[in-house]
C-alpha cells in the first residue's frame, strides 16, 4: 500500500467536496488546509524560520512551503520524490554505498548539512552523521513541509548548514479516521502505509501511522549493457578471485519501514516516537570489477527518536516551550561490503552507534504588535561509536568496543582491532528579535553561542530585512553564519587492510589506512541572500532568491607526509586522513512560478515550474587547483501540473537537467571536472477517485520517455563516473479511508 496512493485519495477528498456522492462525515475529515484558495499560499502560516508561528512573508529567510494538497497532486510518496522538485536542490539517485542517494542544497554536498526535523525534533542522527535520505522518510502522514534555505545555525545549531526540512504532523482530532493504501509494481515494487488518529477524550488525541517497503531494482546490465560488462573479480594486487565466466547477474533490492506515533494531552503535552529503516546494497554506485552484486552485502540504517514536548502561557506576553529528546542512530551489525576493499572475502563486516540525550527550554516574549523577542538555552550529551573497520563478524551489540575480541584479517587472530569512540557534550544559548519597525517593513536580529566539548565555541549570528513594498510584493535580504561539526566518523573512523606479511620487527603490514584526527574543526559558513515575492494577481504568484556563500575549514581529505602508526603491532605505509584544508564559494538564482486556472467545464489546473543556476568552486587542498562544485548542474528546470475533471486527474512532470559535475576529476584536462550528459526526464500520474465508496485507483509511471540518462558520482578509481540511472517503471496503487 502506497504513500503515494495515500496523498491522492486526499486530493480525491478535495475535488470531491461538496459533491452529492461525498456524505457529510467525510468532509468533516478534510483537512482545513486542502480547502484554502490558493491565493492565501502567498500568506500561509510557518513555524520553522523563526521556531514561532508567523507569516512567511515576515521572516527574512527563504521558505517554500508544501502543503498537503501539493504533497497528494504531485504523489510524493517520501522526502526524496519531494526535494526532486525543488530549487537548488540536486538529486544524483543511487549513487553511493553508505547514503544511497547524494542530494546538494544549493550546492552544499552532502546529506548531512541540512537538518531534518519533524514537529520541530530532529529526526536524523543527532550527532549529523550521513544517512541515507530515501523512502525512510514517508509522507503519508504529513500535513505540511516547510523548507528553509540557507543558514539557519542562528536557531538551530550545528548542521542548519544549507537549510532545514520540517515535516508536520496532523494531530488524531483533526484525522478522525484512518487511511490503508497499497502499491504494487514492476520491478517486484511493493508499498504499504497505513496511520489512524481520534481523540480519545476530550483535550487527549492520538495518531499513529507505519509503512512498509521493498523492491528488486532493474537489472541495470539489461538497460545498459556496456556499463555492467562482467569482468574477473580481482584484488589489487592481481590475485583472481572470481573469473568474469562465473560471475553473478545484477541486483539491487531496496527495502524500508518507519512507525510514528504522537498523543497529545491537553494543548500543552506532546509525546512522540518515530522510527525509521533503510536497506540499501553496499555495491551501490560501484563498478562491476570492484564489488559483488550480493543480497547479503547490504547496509542498513536505523534511527529512533522519543521526545516529549511542554507548552505553557506565563502571561499573556510570556510564554514557554520545554522539550526534552532522545536520539538514536545504528548501522545494523549485519551490515557488510563484498567488494576489492577486502579482497572479495566475507570479512567486511560494520557496525555503527549514536546517541544524543538533550533539553532545550526556549521563552518568547511579545512587547505589543510590534516586537517578538525569541532566547532559550539547550544542553546535549552525545556518544559516538562512527563506522568500524572491516571486521570479520558481526559486532556483538551489548559489548563495549573493548570486549569485542575482533582482530584485524589477515593478522592470525594476533592484532586486535582498534576502535575509537567519543563521549562530547554542548551547550548553547541564544537570542533573537523581531521589530516591525514601520508597518511595510521589519528587521531580524539574533545571534547563538555553541560551547563545544570537543572543539571548543562558536558564534553565529543572524541579520535580516523584510520591506513589503505593496501588499502583493515582498523584498527580504539575509545576512547568516552556520557551522557543521565534523562527525565521530571524519574524526575517528579508520579503515585499511592488512597484506599477512611482516617486516623485520615482526610488525604486520598495511600499505594503507585512514588515520584518525582527534583536532577536526568546523567547517564555517558566511551567506548572503536577497530574494523577491511578488503575487500577479491572485491566481499566480512569483518567487525569486539570489545568494552567494563562502565556506572555510573545509572537511577533505589529506595524504599524510610520514604514516601515522596508531595501530600497535602494525607497520603502516600510507595513511591519509580528514583534514580543514578546504575551501568553497557558491552563487546562484532560484526562481519559482505557481499558477492555477479554472477552464470551464469543469476542468481545473495547477501549474508549477522553477528554474536554477548555480556556480562556484572548491578547493578541497592548499596546492590543490580550484574545481567545479562536485555534483552539481549549473542549469534545471521543473515543470509540473496537475489538470482535474470531476473524480479523474493526471499529473505530468518534466524536467530539464543540465550537465553535472562529477567527483573525478579530467585526465585529458587538468583542473576540470568529468561531467555527466544532459536529460529530459518525464513523469505521469493518473487516477481515479471513488471507484467505488472511499476507494479510489492510481496510475504512476515513471521515466515515461524510457530515457537512458547518467546520475553524477565517481570519487574513486572503484565507482562509476556516470552512474546509469533507472528505466521506465509502472506502479498501481488502491487506497482506503475509513
Amino acid at each position: 500500500m502506497s504513500a503515494s496512493s495515500l496523498k491522492v485519495s486526499f486530493f480525491s477528498l478535495l475535488l470531491l467536496h461538496g459533491a452529492s456522492q461525498v456524505d457529510a462525515s467525510t468532509e468533516q475529515k478534510l483537512p482545513g488546509l486542502l480547502e484554502l484558495p490558493f491565493a492565501s499560499l502567498f500568506d500561509v502560516e510557518i513555524v520553522t524560520a523563526s521556531k514561532h508561528q508567523e507569516n512567511i512573508n515576515d521572516t527574512p529567510a527563504t521558505v517554500m512551503v508544501i502543503t498537503q494538497q501539493q504533497i497528494l497532486q504531485r504523489r510524493y510518496t517520501s522526502l526524496i520524490d519531494l526535494l526532486q522538485d525543488l530549487p537548488g536542490v540536486d538529486l544524483q539517485r543511487g549513487t553511493r554505498s553508505t547514503a544511497y542517494h547524494n542530494v546538494s542544497l544549493r550546492g552544499h554536498l552532502s546529506n548531512a548539512k541540512f537538518l531534518i526535523l519533524q514537529d520541530g525534533v530532529r529526526i536524523e542522527p543527532g550527532v549529523g552523521e550521513l544517512i541515507p535520505v530515501a523512502e525512510n522518510f514517508p509522507l503519508h502522514h504529513v500535513k505540511q513541509v516547510e523548507i528553509l534555505f540557507g543558514p539557519a545555525a542562528a536557531l538551530y545549531g550545528a548542521d542548519a548548514f544549507a537549510g532545514v526540512i520540517n515535516m508536520l504532523t496532523e494531530d488524531g482530532k483533526a484525522l478522525k479516521g484512518g487511511e490503508l493504501s497499497l502499491t504494487a509494481g514492476t520491478d517486484d515494487y511493493g508499498y504499504l502505509s497505513a496511520r489512524a488518529g481520534a481523540e480519545l477524550q476530550k483535550g487527549v488525541d492520538l495518531v499513529v501511522g507505519a509503512h512498509v517497503h521493498s523492491a528488486d531494482m532493474a537489472s541495470l546490465q539489461d538497460f545498459y549493457p556496456n556499463d555492467f560488462i562482467k569482468v574477473d573479480a580481482k584484488t589489487f594486487d592481481g590475485r583472481l578471485k572470481i573469473p568474469a565466466a562465473e560471475r553473478e547477474e545484477y541486483t539491487a533490492p531496496l527495502s524500508s519501514h518507519s512507525i510514528f506515533a504522537k498523543l497529545n494531552i491537553t494543548e500543552h503535552f506532546t509525546l512522540g516516537f518515530q522510527q525509521s529503516f533503510f536497506r540499501s546494497l553496499t555495491s551501490t554506485g560501484d563498478l562491476p570489477k570492484a564489488t559483488l552484486y550480493l543480497e547479503d552485502a547490504h547496509w542498513d540504517t536505523e534511527i529512533n527518536t522519543v521526545y516529549g514536548r511542554w507548552r505553557y502561557d506565563l502571561s499573556d506576553q510570556l510564554s514557554s516551550e520545554t522539550l526534552l529528546e532522545y536520539n538514536r542512530h545504528d548501522i545494523l551489525p549485519g551490515s557488510k561490503f563484498l567488494n576489492i576493499y577486502v579482497d572479495f572475502e566475507d570479512d567486511g563486516y560494520e557496525y555503527a552507534k549514536s546517541q544524543k540525550h538533550s533539553l532545550e527550554q526556549q521563552f518568547t516574549y511579545l512587547f505589543g504588535d510590534e516586537h517578538t523577542l525569541i532566547g532559550g538555552f539547550s544542553y546535549g550529551s552525545y556518544y559516538s561509536l562512527p563506522q568500524v573497520p572491516d571486521l570479520p563478524s558481526p559486532f556483538i551489540v551489548g559489548l563495549a568496543p573493548e570486549q569485542q575480541q575482533l582482530y584485524y584479517p589477515n593478522t592470525n587472530n594476533s592484532l586486535p582491532i582498534v576502535f575509537f569512540d567519543t563521549h562530547y557534550n554542548n551547550q548553547a544559548a541564544y537570542l533573537q528579535l523581531q521589530s516591525n519597525w514601520l508597518e511595510p517593513f521589519s528587521t531580524t536580529l539574533g545571534v547563538r553561542y555553541d560551547d563545544n566539548s570537543s572543539f571548543g565555541g562558536t558564534w553565529n549570528p543572524r541579520l535580516g530585512f523584510v520591506y513589503r513594498i505593496q501588499p502583493e510584493t515582498v523584498v527580504k535580504m539575509l545576512y547568516g553564519e552556520a557551522f557543521r561539526a565534523p562527525t565521530a566518523t571524519e574524526g575517528y573512523a579508520t579503515f585499511g587492510t592488512f597484506t599477512g606479511a611482516k617486516n623485520a620487527k615482526g610488525e604486520y603490514i598495511s600499505s594503507f589506512f585512514r588515520a584518525p584526527n582527534f583536532n577536526l574543526q568546523p567547517e564555517k559558513a558566511r551567506s548572503l541572500e536577497l530574494s523577491l515575492s511578488h503575487e500577479f494577481h491572485t491566481h499566480l504568484n512569483m518567487n525569486l532568491a539570489a545568494y552567494c556563500a563562502e565556506v572555510g575549514n573545509l572537511i577533505a581529505t589529506v595524504n599524510m607526509k610520514e604514516p601515522l602508526q596508531f595501530i600497535p603491532g602494525g607497520f603502516i605505509q600510507s595513511t591519509n586522513q580528514k583534514g580543514n584544508v578546504g575551501t568553497e564559494t557558491r552563487y546562484g538564482l532560484d526562481a519559482s512560478l505557481n499558477y492555477q486556472h479554472r477552464f470551464g467545464g469543469g476542468i481545473n489546473g495547477h501549474f508549477w515550474a522553477n528554474y536554477s543556476y548555480i556556480d562556484g568552486s572548491v578547493q578541497d587542498g592548499v596546492n590543490n587547483p580550484e574545481l567545479d562544485l562536485f555534483y552539481v548542474s549549473k542549469h534545471k528546470v521543473r515543470l509540473g501540473s496537475t489538470l482535474s475533471y470531476g473524480k479523474y486527474f493526471i499529473t505530468p512532470q518534466l524536467y530539464y537537467i543540465g550537465k553535472a559535475s562529477t567527483g573525478r576529476q579530467d585526465k585529458a584536462h587538468p583542473g576540470r571536472l568529468l561531467q555527466t550528459p544532459d536529460y529530459f526526464l518525464a513523469n505521469l500520474h493518473l487516477g481515479v477517485n471513488d471507484l467505488v465508496k472511499n476507494l479510489s485507483f492510481y496510475v504512476d509511471i515513471n521515466n515515461l520517455l524510457d530515457a537512458r540518462y547518467y546520475a553524477a558520482a565517481g570519487s574513486a578509481s572503484t565507482t562509476f563516473t556516470r552512474m546509469p540511472q533507472q528505466p521506465r517503471s509502472f506502479m498501481f496503487s488502491l487506497n482506503y479511508r475509513f
